[in-house]
């Protein structure tokens, strides 16, 4: 395997993971959970940083917070971006 494809998965599994995150972070959202629960508090430490940024750029529409949807996109868009540099090497 080369370093190439080693990057590649490994910029995958990352990715993946923080948008698995932040898509149990909004089900999270939507129903009653215990916030000092350990799942809770790691999904907090994961997404609140990126989430946060975009919380600050973007305001809520209404009781609406958009910055989830924002940042999978803008995450896609750094993660193919990650890509195309990789394989431009």
């Amino acid at each position: 395997m080369t370093i190439q494809a080693v990057l590649i998965q490994t910029i995958d599994l990352i990715f993946t993971v923080l948008y698995l995150a932040i898509m149990a972070r909004i089900m999270l959202s939507w129903f009653r959970f215990d916030p000092y629960h350990p799942l809770s508090l790691f999904l907090y430490r994961v997404t609140e940083p990126i989430l946060g940024f975009f919380r600050g750029i973007i305001p809520p529409i209404g009781m609406i917070d958009i910055s989830p949807i924002v940042a999978i996109v803008v995450l896609g868009i750094v993660q193919q971006v990650l890509f195309l540099a990789i394989r431009g090497l």
